[in-house]
């Protein structure tokens, strides 16, 4: 996730690769990023610590207590804001884990920041100001969207915006698996259903019709369209959906 947000900034006119700073335990993966982007390595994470107003915390919510443990010191002397991906981590926790009033955003971004459109959700806590919440969103919206929510929602947002990538190329490679069994080639079928989800998703963003009232739009009186729908309902599309999301909520509230 690391790679896929540095890649999304560099891309983007927020920051430039000179103005970012990387540690990462694989020296490899860190040169990388250094040969891709321009950013700046350094040799450990109390040097980054030391040298940046802003750190983003992309490490396993196993080893993020440690982490924090590790530069605290040097996160009190700069007072730096501090962003934490890690999920399941709340505010409180991440706090907890320092010797002072940290000023401390919790973000969830989603894989779609390699491609430039993520949907991440962010809070903040009482020690961070509204200058910092203009920062991570600003930030955030480098690759892709950006949306304020309270904590006490990051678990259902986990499940529709963190785990709805995986549902969603489930349903492209369905779209492009059906059509290869009525005679398509699956390269063809799957740029057909991936730019059509695409261009369905932009429609609802854009349009700003709710989803139901473009779906009585595409189907037609005694039209393809409608079969499909009916199909859909019949086989227990949106329970199948609606179960999903709900075993991911409840997955995320036990993390």
């Amino acid at each position: 996730m690391a790679t896929a947000i540095i890649k999304g900034i560099a891309g983007s006119s927020f920051l430039k690769g000179e103005q970012i700073a990387v540690f990462d335990k694989d020296k490899k993966k860190a040169e990388n990023l250094k040969e891709k982007y321009n950013v700046n390595v350094m040799m450990s994470a109390k040097e980054l610590a030391k040298n940046c107003s802003e750190i983003v915390l992309s490490v396993k919510p196993n080893v993020i207590e440690a982490v924090l443990l590790e530069i605290d010191k040097e996160l009190a002397v700069k007072n730096s804001l501090i962003i934490s991906i890690a999920a399941g981590k709340s505010l409180d926790f991440l706090r907890s884990c320092l010797s002072f009033d940290a000023r401390i955003i919790r973000v969830m971004p989603n894989i779609n920041a390699v491609v430039g459109q993520a949907i991440s959700a962010f809070c903040k806590n009482e020690s961070a100001t509204d200058d910092d919440a203009v920062f991570a969103e600003n930030l955030l919206s480098s690759f892709g969207r950006a949306v304020s929510i309270p904590e006490n929602q990051f678990s259902v947002y986990s499940a529709i915006g963190g785990c709805s990538p995986a549902f969603s190329y489930m349903f492209i490679d369905s779209l492009a698996r059906a059509a290869v069994k009525n005679g398509m080639a699956k390269d063809v079928a799957l740029e057909v259903s991936a730019q059509a989800v695409l261009g369905s998703a932009k429609m609802i963003l854009d349009s700003g019709e709710h989803p139901w009232a473009l779906v009585d739009k595409v189907c037609s009186p005694g039209g393809t369209t409608i079969e499909g729908v009916l199909a859909l309902e019949k086989d227990g599309f949106q329970a199948a959906v609606t179960d999903a999301v709900n075993a991911a909520f409840e997955k995320d509230k036990k993390m």
